[in-house]
């Protein structure tokens, strides 16, 4: 790329850019290209959280901001978090009891969410971990049982392992049962593998998810036959004790009279990234205390690789993200300069957010919401801009999600939208794979603009020569027009609720749902046709239909049920996950939230 070449331009567009006179100002495709070739230039190098690129990446946008005029907010502009990028076994693990030496890695392992300590204990063994009390159900692993202070070993899943859906389900989760047994006392966790729930046996890896977190106690995984020397004084085995769980129904909880002697050691790589947040002061002596936010998250996948997103995990290679998110970014740069450098400032705040993390799982805004530096009472609308820059020029379509989250706001859109040189395609829900979640989270109307995925999405051919540059002009003109709007209103538009405020309950037992129905009788299909898809269910939220053919998923190819099932155990709850599909004739890229 002509990154050198690039960068010159840029800076030297940024200088005359603060020279100007108000009310000069104009969207330009010139400098939305700039900009985009900029942030999404090999030397930039994806723009990966923590990285000396990433934060160049937020230097450019700060340093935009400033020859605006704006006014900082946070450090200076930036508003710095901790992310953990990856988890490895530290030197200090061991694993022994009376005659027992378990090996690191081959019949246990600590889990990536383990805390590191040193625990000396005795053994309980708790059943499936569960403490139950409904209407229709009662079941209490804990009952006489005391585990104060001690290990307890936990069967992953529930009695109904096999089942499409259980009631157990929600139940199930490794994170409700090590709750559970920390309210009851418990020092540390074991969990082993029931032969119904995993017949290989196979040991949880060290990936962090996108919802990671440390539990306050130390957790392990153990295979069968170390969780059946621990249990040997009993003359019962796992296998039996799943095998009774699951016959009768009821618990059959016990002591273990043994001792275990436990070091558990992750270690954790974490770096340091930013929000880029600045703020355009209101003109309005009281509507000024009230905001608007546009936002856009910056970062992108690095060099891609395994676990990074990309659809492309087996190569090696920059992923530019021209249209993830460089777009986006590149939008609310030129927006900030046209309403920045208007003749009449807006009645209300206008704040600008550039931010990051947001392939790791939303961290960024989520760090926002939670740290605000501004009262987030006061926010009337957000706007967020995600891939924008892929406008169809044959069937030029934008979506907007979030038009249910407020009263009125739909007519308004389309009344806005008229006489536009493209169709609008409205979605309600307020929640969704961007970062506009977030403050739905925290009842805000949201209003997210998107020009669809395509072939190029996360794989390193997402790149400047792409981008509709016309189309994003239209997109960014729309939007500054609604942004200048919704600012000089009297009143803005309330809030309501519109779909879940979370991602749909998809996954059990500790492995993950998609929430499909496969259709058997379809062997000549050309991939793994759905003879159904379960309402409310993941697949039916990112909007898979029955009919529709799965060819991949996260990239990788899928030709029938096995191959679906083999591709599913190797993702995690909370994943986001990318998945083809043929419609016809079409090809679909969908995202799922697991």
């Amino acid at each position: 790329m002509r990154s050198i070449l690039i960068v010159m331009t840029s800076l030297l567009m940024l200088q005359c850019t603060s020279t100007r006179q108000p009310g000069e100002a104009n969207i330009s495709e010139q400098e939305l290209y700039d900009h985009i070739a900029f942030l999404a230039s090999d030397e930039l190098e994806g723009r990966k959280p923590g990285t000396p690129q990433g934060k160049q990446a937020a230097d450019y946008i700060a340093d935009h901001y400033k020859q605006l005029g704006l006014t900082p907010l946070g450090d200076a502009g930036f508003q710095y978090f901790d992310v953990i990028t990856s988890v490895k076994l530290g030197p200090e693990n061991n694993f022994s009891s009376a005659g027992i030496q378990a090996v690191i890695g081959e019949n246990y392992t600590p889990t990536v969410f383990s805390m590191n300590t040193r625990l000396d204990a005795g053994l309980v063994f708790a059943g499936y971990g569960f403490e139950i009390e409904n209407d229709s159900m009662q079941w209490n692993d804990y009952a006489d049982l005391d585990v104060q202070g001690k290990w307890v070993m936990i069967l992953r899943g529930n009695p109904e392992n096999e089942a499409s859906h259980s009631k157990y389900d929600q139940y199930s989760g490794l994170r409700h049962k090590l709750l559970i047994a920390r309210d009851h006392g418990a020092a540390g966790a074991i969990f082993v593998s029931g032969n119904k729930f995993d017949a290989k046996d196979e040991l949880m890896g060290l990936r962090i998810d996108r919802n990671f977190s440390l539990a306050a106690l130390p957790v392990l995984h153990v295979k069968r036959d170390l969780a059946n020397q621990l249990l040997a004084k009993t003359g019962i085995t796992i296998e039996q004790l799943e095998t009774e769980l699951d016959g009768k129904l009821v618990p059959h909880s016990r002591a273990i009279e043994i001792q275990l002697n436990v070091t558990t050691e992750i270690l954790q790589q974490e770096v340091t990234t930013q929000n880029v947040v600045a703020m355009l002061p209101g003109s309005d002596p009281v509507l000024k205390d009230e905001f608007i936010v546009i936002g856009a998250h910056y970062d992108h996948l690095g060099w891609g690789g395994t676990g990074s997103g990309s659809r492309r995990p087996d190569t090696t290679a920059v992923h530019n993200g021209a249209d993830d998110n460089a777009s986006g970014v590149a939008a609310i740069l030129e927006i900030a300069e046209k309403l920045a450098l208007s003749k009449t400032t807006p009645r209300r705040s206008i704040l600008f957010m550039a931010f990051g993390a947001e392939e790791m799982g939303l961290l960024g805004s989520k760090y926002f919401t939670t740290n605000a530096l501004i009262d987030l009472k006061q926010i009337k609308q957000m706007f967020n801009l995600d891939m924008v820059g892929r406008l169809d020029p044959q069937a030029p379509t934008l979506t907007v999600g979030g038009t249910g989250t407020a009263q009125g706001i739909e007519s308004f859109l389309m009344k806005q939208a008229e006489g536009r040189d493209f169709k609008l395609s409205i979605t309600p829900d307020g929640y969704g794979p961007s970062d506009h979640a977030t403050f739905y989270l925290e009842d805000i109307p949201v209003l997210f603009f998107f020009t669809g995925i395509t072939e190029e999405y996360h794989t390193p051919a997402d790149d400047l020569e792409t981008i509709n540059f016309s189309g994003e002009k239209l997109i960014a003109d729309f939007a500054y027009d609604l942004i200048r709007s919704i600012a000089a209103m009297d009143q803005t538009f309330e809030y309501l609720e519109a779909g879940p405020k979370g991602p749909p309950k998809g996954g059990k037992r500790g492995k993950v749902k998609m929430g499909i129905i496969p259709d058997f009788a379809a062997a000549d299909a050309n991939g793994f046709l759905l003879g159904g898809v379960v309402p409310g269910g993941p697949a039916a939220f990112a909007g898979m239909e029955k009919g529709d053919i799965m060819i991949s998923i996260e990239g990788r190819s899928v030709r029938n049920v096995y191959d679906y099932m083999g591709r599913m155990a190797e993702v995690k709850l909370g994943q986001r996950i990318t998945v083809e599909v043929l419609r016809g004739e079409q090809k679909l890229i969908l995202i799922v939230q697991l």
